[in-house]
């Protein structure tokens, strides 16, 4: 009788632990990264569960505000999983600002992720727009094609906080009541979009990474090796010559000068014109 006493007593101590730990575990925003995710939306386009277990609802702006489009599915996405593209591939665009409301009850720190592909312009300059949060911008002058070239996937990372009823991003602070509100803003050129949006508690870490793209990491690695130095007068400055241009694509410009020869001939003239004055005047001797 005591063995089997002592047996319950210790299955019910290993529950009440894991019970406890599954609790802190809550508590800290722990646990899958579907789990932690709070809202999502693959917008333009149908209901998607992503590979990370994410679960994407249908754009719930369809028939009311802005137009879908799925002109990227004749495309593949660079530096998305091949399951994924379709979040890329879909957009919702608007000719003016438009956006989402996201409830949030919960206080704690979240994280904002954003998905962009350029699948139509093919120079930069053609759509630039801003994102705003609960009147916010955290996102400034998005040229998507600048940043990351055509059909090529994009995150937009973006850490804010709830606590005490007040909005905490990038150094901003405001009064929260209970939405969060999205905006993608009209700019000067072309239309504002969004292919896919989230909303996770977290850190920025904790958001899954796109695929690598070796044009943009060779850009990544050559914008960390700059190299600075600070003046006398305190104030760093970039000894780096080179501009940090998005990726290129096409031949390089051919140097306009590579087939001159005139450099070379010049000296072969002065010689000549120095030479013939000097053999004439020998003869005359």
């Amino acid at each position: 009788m005591r063995r089997v006493t002592a047996q319950w007593a210790v299955r019910m101590v290993a529950a009440v632990l894991a019970l406890l730990a599954g609790l802190c575990r809550s508590e800290a925003g722990e646990g899958s990264l579907a789990e932690r995710v709070i809202w999502a939306v693959n917008a333009g386009g149908e209901a998607h569960t992503d590979t990370h277990g994410i679960q994407f609802r249908k754009d719930p702006l369809e028939g009311k505000v802005g137009k879908a489009s799925d002109y990227g599915m004749r495309l593949p996405i660079l530096r998305s999983s091949p399951e994924d593209q379709v979040l890329y591939q879909t957009e919702r665009y608007n000719e003016d600002t438009f956006g989402y409301d996201v409830p949030i009850r919960d206080e704690g720190d979240y994280i904002l992720v954003l998905k962009f592909a350029e699948v139509y312009f093919a120079q930069s300059q053609q759509k630039v727009f801003d994102v705003r949060l609960n009147g916010h911008v955290v996102v400034k002058d998005l040229d998507i094609f600048d940043r990351v070239g055509h059909s090529t996937a994009h995150d937009e990372i973006v850490p804010f906080s709830i606590k005490r009823g007040k909005l905490s991003v990038q150094g901003e602070v405001s009064t929260f009541n209970g939405k969060l509100v999205i905006e993608f803003i009209k700019g000067y050129y072309d239309n504002p979009k969004v292919c896919a949006l989230y909303v996770m508690k977290g850190k920025p870490e904790d958001v899954p990474k796109l695929q690598p793209h070796p044009g943009l990491e060779k850009r990544e690695e050559d914008e960390e090796e700059e190299e600075v130095e600070v003046g006398d007068d305190g104030v760093k400055k970039s000894t780096s010559s080179s501009p940090k241009n998005p990726v290129r694509s096409g031949p390089r410009t051919p140097n306009p000068y590579a087939a001159d020869n005139s450099s070379l001939m010049f000296p072969i003239l002065v010689a000549f014109g120095v030479f013939i004055p000097t053999l004439f005047c020998l003869c005359r001797l």
